[in-house]
């Protein structure tokens, strides 16, 4: 008899488990590419509040997040949707309001905190932001960094490079590592295990995933462990660092999903209309998000027409054809 895996689970279960409040969370995806969406709508329904929030240069995922209130604190590179909000709009409100706090750093020095938490080590050091006010400008106050065990007493620490007999570099940039409760990200495919594999660019993705404590993988296909022992060079998450695999196909919807489907610029265009205006932002959020149960139904409330406008060409792995306007 086949036992199924205990990884395999609802999307509604998956959040349930390991999203909490207050927790620290982070999400894959790259402005308008991978973003996790449907996790993300789930959270959303779930009422999730005062999450901490890491991302590497997420948009819609992390504008939808803020906007719904789920969010207090974030650290971040960048939060934007190519030309439809070049800065996420309900972000950018929230900035503005000071009802987040954000701590920012560079795209690179992103992607090393993520590696360090993966590399189980404290740190990592770069020249990457010397010379820039990203080294001054902090979001988190001492007072908040004394406060919370989780945040660390420095954003970062400019010193000397203990080889500098060796090399000319004399200054170098420490960043501190990044251990998130739980990270959400997006495959194209899984088996029931856990080990994925993500097709096209992998963004920051693979590193925030081995950096997390929990990790919850959605995935447009669920395959058997056998095609994915097929090609194991492809294979970037190993199942051991899962803990729930969703089969969630259109799971990335708005965003794109490499050799699945393209972005919806149709969705682009009218969220930057709903988002600009506090009234519609709630309606918004009213109608797709609290309005529907799951995923399936907030799709079929974009219909399957506008879906198949989007679907990707075999052979480029983009819609062709798209009017991106």
């Amino acid at each position: 008899m086949t036992v199924k895996s205990e990884k395999l689970m609802a999307l509604s279960s998956a959040i349930e488990t390991f999203v909490t409040d207050g927790c620290h969370l982070s999400i894959g995806g790259f402005t308008v590419n991978r973003n996790p969406m449907g996790a993300v709508y789930e959270i959303i329904r779930q009422g999730r509040k005062k999450i901490h929030l890491y991302a590497h240069s997420n948009g819609q995922g992390v504008d939808e997040l803020v906007g719904a209130g789920c969010v207090e604190k974030i650290e971040i590179a960048y939060a934007g949707n190519g030309r439809f909000a070049p800065t996420c709009i309900r972000f950018k409100r929230a900035v503005q309001n000071r009802s987040i706090l954000v701590e920012d750093y560079s795209n690179y020095q992103m992607t090393l905190r993520f590696q360090a938490g993966a590399m189980g080590i404290p740190f990592l050091p770069t020249r990457s932001s010397l010379g820039t006010d990203i080294i001054n400008k902090w979001g988190f106050s001492k007072k908040i960094r004394q406060e919370d065990p989780r945040i660390p007493d420095e954003k970062l620490i400019v010193g000397e490079n203990p080889f500098k007999g060796w090399t000319d570099t004399k200054a170098l940039v420490f960043v501190p590592a990044i251990n998130p409760d739980v990270t959400i990200i997006h495959v194209q495919q899984a088996d029931e295990h856990g080990t994925a594999r993500i097709q096209g660019l992998t963004m920051a993705d693979v590193e925030q995933a081995k950096a997390a404590k929990h990790l919850i993988v959605t995935c447009e296909e669920l395959v058997s462990s056998d095609e994915m022992k097929s090609k194991p060079d492809t294979n970037q998450i190993p199942h051991f660092c899962v803990d729930a695999v969703v089969h969630l196909p259109w799971g990335a919807y708005p965003t794109a999903c490499y050799n699945n489907y393209d972005y919806d610029p149709i969705f682009f265009n009218d969220y930057k209309i709903f988002a600009s205006d506090d009234t519609l932002y709630q309606n918004y959020l009213d109608k797709f998000i609290h309005g529907t149960k799951n995923h399936q139904e907030f799709l079929d409330l974009i219909g399957g027409k506008r879906l198949q406008n989007i679907k990707a060409d075999p052979r480029t792995g983009y819609a062709i054809n798209l009017d991106r306007k």
